[in-house]
């Protein structure tokens, strides 16, 4: 992950509030926020995250492209679980619980970051503003609700489908035994 201190492009307040995860946000801290948390330019290839990993922080997405992926069960390769972009954040659950990451972040696109550790948090949100830190968690909530909602829907239907497909499996006649 490349530290870029010379040409970064800027980071402003408007392209913060533009992010879902400070939705609600004052001016005042969303400055306090741009001036605070240098940017961070990753490159395509650059492993944001690794899965199993313990790391403090997470990053929000100001521009460019980042997957998600995790280990397939029993595969050799990874399984891509989200695309993000703009708008975007990732590693949250670092803020709420340090815990070993559940997936790998890799950048594919050029990208511009800011990196929010849980000393930022504590710093700039929750000792400076207990509403501003509640909006974090409750923005945090609901984009985990939304993602939990998404993976019910997959569990579901990947349910749904394997179920059917055991149907199928048991009503077809058994082979017979070899050697007869």
């Amino acid at each position: 992950m490349s530290e870029h201190r010379g040409h970064l492009p800027k980071v402003t307040a408007a392209m913060l509030r533009n992010n879902r995860l400070f939705h609600d946000f004052d001016e005042s801290v969303l400055q306090a926020l741009v001036r605070e948390l240098p940017p961070k330019v990753v490159n395509p290839g650059d492993v944001l995250i690794a899965e199993g990993e313990l790391a403090p922080h997470m990053f929000v997405v100001v521009n460019g492209e980042l997957e998600v992926l995790t280990h397939g069960v029993g595969e050799s390769a990874d399984v891509r679980l989200a695309l993000l972009g703009p708008g975007d954040w990732v590693g949250e659950m670092a803020i709420l619980d340090v815990q070993p990451r559940s997936a790998t972040v890799r950048a594919l696109a050029p990208s511009l970051l800011l990196c929010l550790t849980t000393h930022d948090v504590a710093r700039l949100i929750q000792g400076h503003d207990a509403k501003h830190y509640g909006l974090l968690l409750v923005n945090i909530a609901r984009e985990l609700g939304r993602r939990l909602r998404v993976a019910d829907r997959i569990i579901a239907q990947s349910s749904a489908a394997l179920a059917k497909q055991y149907v199928l499996e048991s009503m077809r006649p058994p082979a017979p035994p070899k050697g007869q």
